[in-house]
């Protein structure tokens, strides 16, 4: 047997300066090469190359990025509830939501290992953001999952989004967390590269709030958890930087294993040890694994730490230094531990039979020294790892095709022009794969585990009680329309929040915050650089209107395969408070005799549209006008109604028809309807994605009440009819029995993906 070589160590990197190394193979730059030379006076040994290469990779580092996730630090970080107690930076954000509690929450992407292994791929995404949020102090209380595909029909499809799924609900499930709201939207431009961005909430009181640092000279460095193993090595932090060939991924590490049920052990671990007061730091081990969280816990404490890597425990004896340091293997945290609190932290792992190993302690040298049999194989300061990594401030520039792009409205594209053709219009669109029904996906998720789950699928937002006694609430959705942010950029990001903004307000909820997945092609690309630099531009300044900071979030580059990207995806979710859970407003009609009333102004706008895309496979124009007071005054409106409306649903794809679909499908309620007071053109009326719109359902002796409420909101309101009987009826052009709608929107998915 021939023996493996040793490490190579510190004075031998001093030593052979010559050696060739492979910073190119780790996705580093040649000149980001010699700047880790030149901060080091020497070579770097492999294994402090292999902490820069995944540290410095583009999903860990945000080089590309940071130059315009810069501005949303220029919005203020209050809420109208009270102010954040943690944003950009931390492992999650925070928000005060009254009565002594706080609300974390994070969205995060995991594309890429989505696509090379889907099942595992997916489930380690939800894995890795509930940690996040575990790791501010708080318990996980839900998850969500925004999804996009490529065409239903495609063979690829059929391959990842099966397995996507089932890694979604099967590691959800598992670790008992619902599953309240996401998305799921299919276009070609995703085939290949499929989006699977991954949420969570926590809860917490303001005192069990934690922080990723390592401060106090002499406290000890615990790793707890899983054991590390070969999977993953590189993992998300080097697969997720780098383009998809049209064949495939260029480059295929290992993508992690999740185990749900040694997370649920080290959840429920970690909360007992933030109870016993004994842990003075931690964070999560997820992107980049120990390389990130040994550099950032140093980095944002004292500055100093040593390790003995040789401690940690393994699941493959043969892993080199610099291969333990990459691995992402799953379910894996970091404490910094007082060393009188030692053998309390360590008994409460054994009781949780999770596994514990003191590694090291914090220093006050401003180095991070990890050591391996005794030989120092790493001597770094940490803040270049962690946070001084390179920042590119890459071209942009507005692509020529753009004009053109812009100037191909479909308000000139061929309409329905009789009661028939309506008619027909209306029953394809219910059924076309980002309208029809998604309960075949949400069907696998347990929603309602843990009992606190007030409003899911197929609602507008998710929402959960916070307090048993006091029914304090929050609400959470996540939206955006690809379409709009292809066809302006700017516009497109503020439609996404306000959308996800609406959606919150609509259960009854005041939008807080919000936390934002940034997913895009190349970087490298000027014209994918100038849609990511006009979203960024256009969130903060709609953040800025509408009062909601952005608390942190994730950014995801290089979606593309070969030279096709994805239509930018700036997904936003937001955060709302509702102060009674009791007073929610559902989004289907409840009973007959309701008056059915649609808020807001509808205009011939008809450029991005699902009804552009499904009938015309057309993508041109401009997108829905943006009205931020308006949305502001709606969001205020149906905050007001909670408790007087029936029901609320918000306009979004598929405009007024869809929102009646549904609300008449889920709610086994129908209605007849007037669409004159809407539009003199009914199919304006029935499809046009106007904004800042919202149909609701009221008692008929408090119809007056709502127009008192939306005179004092400015916000306009048309009276359409009642609901009742087993049809939607729409006066003087059609009618459709709620047995043939609910068949059109719920067939679409079984008969594509099997039963």
């Amino acid at each position: 047997m021939v023996p493996r070589p040793g490490p190579d160590t510190v004075a031998a990197a001093a030593a052979d300066p010559g050696r060739e190394q492979p910073w190119a193979e780790l996705g580093l730059k040649e000149d980001e090469y010699q700047r880790i030379r030149e901060i080091l006076g020497r070579r770097p040994t492999s294994s402090e190359l292999a902490m820069y290469s995944v540290m410095w990779s583009e999903h860990c580092s945000y080089k590309s990025s940071k130059v315009h996730l810069k501005q949303f630090g220029e919005i203020p970080q209050e809420t109208p509830v009270g102010k954040m107690l943690a944003g950009i930076g931390e492992n999650a954000g925070v928000i005060d939501i009254g009565q002594g509690y706080a609300v974390t929450f994070k969205i995060e992407s995991h594309n890429h290992p989505s696509y090379v292994e889907p099942y595992q791929g997916a489930a380690t995404g939800v894995g890795g953001i509930v940690r996040d949020i575990l790791a501010m102090g708080a318990r996980p209380v839900a998850v969500m999952d925004p999804l996009r595909f490529g065409p239903l029909d495609a063979d690829d499809t059929h391959r990842v989004l099966p397995g996507i799924v089932a890694g979604v609900g099967g590691y959800g499930n598992c670790l008992g967390l619902p599953n309240i709201g996401g998305e799921a939207v299919f276009d070609e431009t995703y085939l290949g590269n499929p989006l699977v961005n991954a949420l969570c909430v926590g809860v917490l009181r303001h005192e069990d709030l934690h922080l990723a640092k390592a401060s106090g000279q002499g406290n000890r460095v615990i790793l707890y958890g899983a054991r590390t193993g070969g999977d993953g090595i590189g993992g998300v932090s080097v697969l997720a930087s780098e383009t998809f060939d049209a064949d495939g991924p260029a480059k295929r590490p290992s993508v992690q294993v999740g185990d749900p049920f040694m997370e649920k052990l080290l959840i429920e671990c970690t909360l007992e040890l933030f109870c016993a007061g004994v842990v003075a730091g931690i964070q999560d081990l997820g992107g980049a694994g120990l390389s990130c969280a040994t550099s950032e816990l140093a980095s944002a404490g004292d500055g100093g730490m040593t390790v003995e890597l040789d401690r940690v425990p393994l699941r493959d004896s043969t892993l080199s230094p610099e291969e333990i340091l990459m691995s992402e293997s799953q379910e894996r945290m970091m404490a910094i531990v007082e060393p009188g609190d030692v053998e309390e932290f360590l008994a409460i792992c054994a009781k949780w039979d999770v596994e514990a190993v003191d590694i090291g302690e914090v220093t006050d040298t401003g180095r991070l020294e990890i050591t391996w049999h005794g030989e120092k194989v790493v001597d770094v300061p940490p803040r270049t790892v962690a946070h001084d990594g390179p920042v590119y401030e890459r071209p942009f520039a507005r692509p020529d095709w753009q004009d053109a792009l812009q100037a191909d409205a479909a308000e000139a594209l061929p309409r329905p022009g009789s009661a028939d053709e309506l008619r027909e219009t209306l029953l394809r669109l219910v059924a076309s794969p980002n309208l029809c029904d998604k309960s075949w996906i949400t069907d696998q998720y347990d929603r309602y585990v843990l009992g606190n789950t007030v409003l899911a699928q197929p609602a507008d937002s998710g929402m959960v009680r916070v307090d048993e006694e006091t029914h304090l609430g929050v609400s959470v959705a996540t939206d955006c329309n690809g379409r709009f942010a292809k066809l302006d950029p700017y516009a497109g990001a503020q439609l996404a929040l306000a959308e996800a903004y609406r959606n919150v307000a609509t259960g009854g909820a005041k939008p807080l915050a919000v936390s934002d997945c940034l997913n895009f092609g190349s970087p490298e690309d000027p014209a994918v650089m100038w849609q990511f630099a006009e979203a960024c531009r256009g969130l903060k300044d709609a953040c800025l209107e509408l009062g909601v900071p952005v608390t942190g979030g994730n950014v995801s580059l290089y979606n593309q395969t070969g030279e096709t990207a994805i239509l930018p995806t700036p997904v936003v979710a937001v955060l709302g408070v509702i102060d009674d859970v009791r007073r929610r407003t559902p989004s289907s009609f409840q009973g007959a005799g309701d008056r059915v009333v649609l808020l807001g102004t509808t205009r011939d706008e008809l450029s991005g549209s699902e009804w552009a895309h499904v009938v015309h496979g057309h993508l041109g124009g401009r997108p829905p006008e943006v009205d931020l007071a308006a949305e502001r005054g709606l969001a205020r409106l149906l905050a007001d109604l909670a408790g007087v409306a029936t029901s609320a649903h918000d306009l979004s794809d598929g405009g007024l028809a869809q929102a009646l679909v549904e609300a008449a499908v889920v709610g086994g309620v129908g209605a007849t309807v007037d669409l004159g007071p809407v539009a003199d053109d009914p199919f304006v009326a029935l499809f046009s994605e106007s904004t800042a719109r919202a149909l609701v359902t009221v008692p008929a002796e408090e119809v007056e009440e709502l127009r008192a409420l939306c005179a004092r909101h400015d916000v306009p309101m048309a009276e359409l009819g009642t609901t009742g009987g087993d049809e939607l009826a729409v006066d003087g052009q059609f009618s459709v029995p709620l047995t043939d709608l609910r068949a059109a929107w719920t067939a679409t998915l079984p008969a594509a993906l099997g039963e």
